[in-house]
């Protein structure tokens, strides 16, 4: 599958960037907790969660490139990635002042934030094209670059005790300066852009699914925001952090097999999925065998004893595991509103939790792992469906050939 390296060691590199960007993720709240003032700290959780929904452009804008030049070869994606970047930074430009009134945040580290989150939407034009070309351990240096961009000046601020505002003005800084770095490591010198150019839609339809996945799998916790006590909301927060590592933990089989999904090998497909869908078996096991040794890992000794639920969390992530692979292969494919399943099966799992499920932590964890199950089912059925048909015509077509 990978050109430059072998497929172990191109696994293992992305997953090792993958780890430190989850880390670097994990990091910046814990230090925020120790470093600042209840008030700033929930100003930096906004502002994180805000950037984190922005930022599915860049996954978008990665995807959509990767599975382009995968089918295409090395075309230009300049014009869509910079159509891409003006589009998020218009929409900052008009929701960040709102939300600095609405939910009293600093304007200085508001901006930067948003600053910070346009670097990060950049860097997906230079991800996908290392991503389509199946350069992984470049890709693997590049994600690795651009999590120390978005993270390693937040870090470094609040480690020092540089408080929120230049904290985030470090963060915007090295995100930037992350950008020059990702367009070294993705040069090809000698191999020119030609061909058909990205279409703006394809970076839509892409932002479109990654934003659907992104809604689905977060439901239910606001939904526990909404319906439980604020102890019981906080415990069932540890637990998503199970359905969190669920469905992410596989992410570097996804991100191995989407150039060759963009070029149509089925065998990766089945492939993937039984690789996604082994890893959420393991984990589903070790959380039914331990989960109050999970629950304290997530969250600390005083969550222990919801270890008796740990099992439907990491079945709704693993769920979601096989859910984002098969979304991904319908992107891949070109398909129509490959996310629409998914906001079909967040509106159906919201209406159910505020008229049926009982308002408790494993009524709404039981919502959500039917909500997966049953998005996993209906993607499931449209990709069986798709391949079949494209069999179909496959078979006509040599059919009509054979006879002429």
């Amino acid at each position: 599958m990978a050109k430059s390296s072998g497929i172990g060691t191109a696994g293992l590199a992305v997953t090792g960037a993958g780890v430190l960007a989850n880390a670097l993720a994990y990091v910046v709240p814990v230090l925020g907790a120790r470093q600042l003032s209840p008030a700033d700290l929930s100003a930096l959780a906004t502002l994180l969660a805000m950037t984190a929904i922005a930022g599915v452009a860049s996954t978008g804008l990665q995807i959509a490139v990767a599975v382009h030049r995968a089918r295409s070869g090395p075309v230009p994606t300049a014009r869509s990635a910079f159509y891409t970047v003006l589009g998020t930074a218009c929409a900052l430009l008009f929701v960040m002042p709102i939300a600095v009134v609405v939910l009293d945040l600093r304007a200085p580290a508001t901006a930067f934030a948003a600053i910070s989150t346009v670097g990060v939407v950049a860097a997906g034009r230079w991800l996908g094209e290392m991503q389509g070309d199946q350069r992984f351990l470049p890709l693997a240096a590049g994600i690795a670059v651009v999590s120390g961009g978005r993270y390693g000046g937040v870090v470094l601020g609040l480690a020092t005790g540089l408080g929120l505002t230049t904290s985030l003005l470090l963060g915007a800084v090295t995100a930037v300066l992350a950008l020059p770095v990702l367009h070294l490591l993705a040069r090809r010198p000698g191999v020119p852009k030609e061909g058909e150019a990205l279409p703006l839609r394809a970076v839509l339809t892409a932002g479109g699914a990654t934003l659907a996945m992104l809604v689905v799998s977060y439901a239910d916790l606001l939904l526990a925001r909404r319906f439980l006590s604020p102890d019981l909301s906080g415990a069932y927060a540890v637990g998503t952090v199970l359905t969190k590592g669920a469905l992410w933990a596989p992410q570097v089989v996804t991100i191995l097999a989407l150039p060759r999904l963009a070029q149509g090998n089925r065998r990766t497909l089945r492939l993937g999925l039984l690789v996604v869908g082994g890893c959420g078996v393991f984990l589903v096991a070790a959380s039914a065998l331990a989960g109050g040794l999970a629950f304290g890992l997530a969250g600390g000794p005083d969550y222990v004893e919801m270890g008796r639920y740990a099992w439907i969390f990491a079945a709704t992530g693993a769920c979601y595991g096989l859910v984002f692979m098969l979304i991904n292969a319908q992107v891949a494919a070109e398909a129509r509103w490959p996310s629409a399943p998914l906001w079909v099966v967040t509106a159906l799992f919201v209406l159910g939790t505020w008229l049926f499920l009982p308002h408790t932590v494993p009524g709404i964890a039981a919502g959500a792992l039917g909500a997966a199950v049953l998005a996993l089912t209906v993607t499931g059925a449209l990709v069986i469906a798709r391949v079949r048909t494209s069999v179909t015509e496959v078979r006509s077509n040599h059919e009509s050939l054979s006879v002429e």
